[in-house]
């Protein structure tokens, strides 16, 4: 097993290089002139070159490269053009919003979506089978944008139930300890701001939830409905175990290495997914942030913050691959 994680520890630099390189040439391809985004259509020429020379902007595209790889090797991923802040202490400052709302989100997809699965599985064919999946299919179709905005106006604008933005009401005070209000909210025992927090935070992480929780409840019921086909299963009910032993006792252990490769790779989608839902619900996490920057050709920002993604993905999908041994004792990496 360390020889198996140290070769994907390797692996994973050679990605990162890979990531880099392509984000570096793509963001400088993109139209537009981040020194005129900055200075102003109306900006002297003058002023123009003083940003592009502070920025390394005039230097040749692989100069730029090598000089952004020797900054990113000491911990610095730069400063945004926009806004001269290091992009390191920006993406620290929003990781705890995102890193909130794709666990709640991701908590939601699990529970929802592995229970959902199960049950349309163990009722094939019958009503409950054909309304789980008639509900997978239009959860895996809804673009984000329009379900937030559909949320927003059922649950907060007609009902009044939750809060349209923001994350805690204006009013409420909450030390903050790790930058998660729901946690924070935890820790310090206030829970007049934990209810507030988890208000604020629900439509935004069922929005977020809705694309991966389809997704996991199709493929637990795929897994399981092969499973619960395969002799043991058949042995077992001979046996004269109830249904309920045979179902969370044997069937479902063996159907999970397909559901935990989809979550994990689900868990890239959330962040993904992050930015647009953080920017319908206006939270001020990673994913308004880097849109901001797309917006403002800020090179910086999406470089690191793309790489800060990818880094994140490789990581879980290792975490994925380890997982498996753990779940399946069969499963042996030499």
């Amino acid at each position: 097993m360390k020889r198996y994680i140290a070769k994907r520890l390797a692996m994973l630099v050679l990605v990162l290089i890979g990531v880099s390189i392509i984000t570096f040439v793509l963001v400088r391809a993109a139209p537009g002139d981040p020194a005129v985004n900055l200075a102003g259509q109306h900006a002297n020429e003058q002023v123009l070159e003083n940003i592009r020379e502070k920025y390394h902007l005039n230097e040749p595209i692989y100069e730029q490269y090598f000089i952004w790889v020797e900054m990113v090797l000491q911990g610095d991923l730069g400063r945004s053009i926009a806004s001269h802040d290091s992009v390191t202490s920006e993406i620290s400052s929003r990781l705890p919003m995102t890193l909130e709302l794709s666990i709640f989100a991701i908590i939601i997809a699990i529970v929802v979506g592995v229970l959902a699965g199960i049950i349309s599985a163990v009722r094939q064919y019958s009503k409950i089978d054909y309304t789980v999946m008639f509900g997978a299919l239009f959860g895996v179709s809804m673009p984000i944008f329009w379900l937030g905005i559909m949320l927003i106006y059922i649950f907060s604008i007609k009902l009044g139930l939750t809060p349209v933005q923001g994350r805690l009401d204006v009013g409420i005070e909450l030390n903050r300890i790790t930058g998660m209000y729901v946690l924070d909210s935890i820790l310090t025992l206030n829970w007049t701001a934990f209810v507030n927090s988890v208000k604020h935070l629900i439509l935004p992480a069922v929005a977020l939830a809705t694309i991966p929780m389809a997704t996991v409840a199709r493929m637990t019921r795929s897994s399981m409905l092969e499973v619960l086909r395969q002799d043991y299963i058949r042995t077992e009910r001979a046996k004269g175990l109830s249904e309920r032993a045979v179902i969370y006792k044997h069937a479902i252990r063996n159907a999970l290495i397909p559901i935990v490769t989809v979550i994990g790779m689900n868990i890239g989608v959330l962040m993904g997914g992050a930015v647009l839902t953080e920017t319908i619900f206006t939270l001020p996490g990673l994913g308004k942030y880097i849109y901001d920057a797309i917006m403002a050709y800020d090179y910086p920002v999406v470089q690191g913050f793309t790489l800060f993604f990818a880094t994140v993905f490789v990581l879980v999908n290792l975490g994925t691959d380890i997982l498996y041994g753990y779940i399946d004792p069969r499963i042996r990496y030499e």
